[in-house]
C-alpha cells in the first residue's frame, strides 16, 4: 500500500471515530469527564502553585547547590496543570472502563494534556537555543502524532522503510533516532563537560597542570561515555567497534599523524607541567603570549595586543620554548643609557643603583640592580643597568620604562649630562671667498 493510500486509509478511520463519538452517550460522557478533569486541574492549580512555589523559592542571596536546584526545580511549575489534568484523567478512564467498557475518548483526552505539557514544556520553560530548536521541530509533532493516535503507525512506516548503503542497510528510523538521539546526548555531554570544567577549574587546592589534565579526561570520559550510548541506542554491535579501531588506526599512521601526534603532545604536557594556563611563554620563532587554554590539539596564548595565536601542542615539545613563568623566581631586565666623557664616571654606578632600587618592583633577590660600564661609545660613555622584578615587562607592567625614568631623575639631580650625537665638520683650505 502506498503512502498516499495509506493517508487516506488513517483520514477514513477518523471520520469514523469521530461520527461514532458523535453519537454515542459513553462518547459524551467521557466528555464531560475530561472537562471535568480540567476544572479540577485548575482549582488545585491556583491552591497548590503559591504553596510549592513558596516551598521552593531559596532566600534571597543563597547560591549553593541546593538553592540552584529549588530555583531548577520551579522552573517547570507551568507544567504542574497539564500533569494534574492528566492525573485526573486517568481517575476518569478507570471509572469510564469500568462502567461502559471502553474509554477511548477520555484516552485520547489524556494525550492531548501530554500535547499541551509538550507545548508549554517548549514555549515556557526550555531557553537553550538548541533545545528549543529541537522541541519545536522534534517534540512538539512527535506529541501532536501521539495525540492523534499515528505516532506507531508511523514509526512502524519508518521501520520497514530501508536505505541500502552498499552491502549495509538502515531503516529511516534509525537514522532519525540515530541523529535525534545523538544531538541530544552530544549537547548533553558538551553541558557536562563545561559544567565538570567550570568546577574542577575552581578547585584551587589542586596544581594548574592537574586541574586541566583531569578536566581533559573528564571530557574524554563524557564523550567516550555518549559514543558507546549512541551505538547501543543504533543497535550496532559493539564488536564492530574493533573494526572500525582498524580503520582508525591505519588513519591515525597516515592522514591523521598529525593529530594523533599533537593529541599525545596535549597529554604529555598536562602531565609534565612544564607549561600551563596563565604562563607566558615565547615561541622558537619569536612569538610571545600568555596561555589561556590548552585543547586536545592546540594551545592557544593570548599576546598583549590581544591576539590570539594557535600553537599546535606538537610544537612544544620538539621546538624551543621560553617559558618565563614556569621557575617562579624573577626576571631579569636591562636598562641601557649614556654619559658624558666629561662625567666622573666612577661615580655613576652608585648613583644609578640607588636610584633603581626605590623602584617597588625591584627586586633585591636574587639580585639587587647592578649598574656596568659597557663601553666607550662615539658621543659618550656607555652603561647598562640590570635589575629583576616578578612579572614580565609587558603589558599593564612597564619595568623598563620606569627605570629609565629614574635613571634620567637621578643623572639630572647630580648634573650629569647625559650625551646626544653631534659631530665637528673641518673645512680644509679654509672657507671660499666671496
Amino acid at each position: 500500500m502506498s503512502l498516499q493510500e495509506q493517508a487516506l486509509s488513517y483520514a477514513q478511520q477518523g471520520y469514523d471515530i469521530a461520527i461514532t463519538w458523535l453519537t454515542s452517550p459513553a462518547a459524551w460522557s467521557q466528555f464531560g469527564l475530561l472537562v471535568l478533569a480540567f476544572i479540577l486541574a485548575y482549582g488545585a492549580r491556583k491552591k497548590l502553585a503559591p504553596l510549592i512555589e513558596r516551598l521552593l523559592t531559596p532566600k534571597e542571596g543563597q547560591t549553593g547547590a541546593i538553592a540552584k536546584t529549588l530555583r531548577f526545580g520551579l522552573l517547570f511549575l507551568p507544567l504542574l496543570l497539564p500533569l494534574l489534568a492528566y492525573g485526573f484523567t486517568a481517575v476518569g478512564e478507570q471509572i469510564t472502563r469500568s462502567v461502559f467498557g471502553s474509554g477511548a475518548v477520555i484516552a485520547f483526552g489524556k494525550r492531548l494534556f501530554i500535547l499541551l505539557a509538550a507545548r508549554i514544556l517548549v514555549r515556557d520553560i526550555v531557553y537553550d537555543p538548541f533545545l528549543k530548536l529541537l522541541g519545536k521541530y522534534v517534540v512538539i509533532p512527535v506529541a501532536i502524532l501521539y495525540a492523534l493516535g499515528l505516532l506507531d503507525p508511523l514509526v512502524a512506516f519508518l521501520g520497514a522503510t530501508k536505505i541500502a548503503v552498499g552491502n549495509i542497510s538502515f531503516s529511516i528510523l534509525s537514522i532519525a533516532r540515530g541523529v535525534i538521539f545523538g544531538s541530544i546526548l552530544f549537547w548533553l555531554g558538551r553541558w557536562s563537560n563545561d559544567r565538570g570544567a567550570e568546577y574542577i577549574r575552581a578547585q584551587e587546592n589542586m596544581r594548574v597542570p592537574t586541574r586541566e589534565l583531569a578536566t581533559k579526561a573528564v571530557e574524554l570520559a563524557i564523550f567516550g561515555g555518549c559514543f558507546l550510548l549512541l551505538m547501543n541506542i543504533l543497535g550496532l554491535n559493539l564488536s564492530t567497534l574493533a573494526v572500525i579501531g582498524g580503520a582508525v588506526g591505519v588513519g591515525l599512521g597516515f592522514g591523521l599523524q598529525k593529530i594523533a601526534s599533537n593529541f599525545i603532545s596535549g597529554i604529555i604536557l598536562l602531565l609534565e607541567g612544564q607549561a600551563t594556563v596563565g604562563d607566558f611563554v615565547e615561541l622558537d620563532g619569536g612569538e610571545k603570549g600568555t596561555i589561556v587554554k590548552m585543547l586536545s590539539r592546540a594551545t592557544i596564548l593570548e599576546t598583549f595586543d590581544g591576539k590570539w595565536i594557535v600553537v599546535p601542542n606538537e610544537d612544544f615539545i620538539t621546538t624551543r620554548i621560553v617559558n618565563w613563568s614556569d621557575a617562579g623566581s624573577g626576571n631579569r631586565y636591562n636598562a641601557d643609557f649614556s654619559v658624558s666623557y666629561d662625567t666622573d664616571i666612577n661615580l655613576v654606578p652608585d648613583i644609578v643603583e640607588q636610584a633603581v632600587g626605590t623602584h617597588p618592583s625591584v627586586l633585591k633577590k636574587p639580585f639587587k640592580p647592578d649598574c656596568e660600564l659597557v663601553a666607550f661609545g662615539d658621543s659618550g660613555v656607555d652603561f647598562t643597568v640590570e635589575f629583576w622584578v616578578e612579572g614580565i615587562d609587558d603589558g599593564k607592567n612597564k619595568y623598563t620604562s620606569d627605570v629609565l625614568f629614574l635613571i634620567w631623575n637621578a643623572l639630572k639631580e647630580n648634573n650629569i649630562t647625559i650625551p646626544y650625537p653631534h659631530r665637528v665638520v673641518e673645512i680644509k683650505g679654509g672657507l671660499p671667498k666671496q
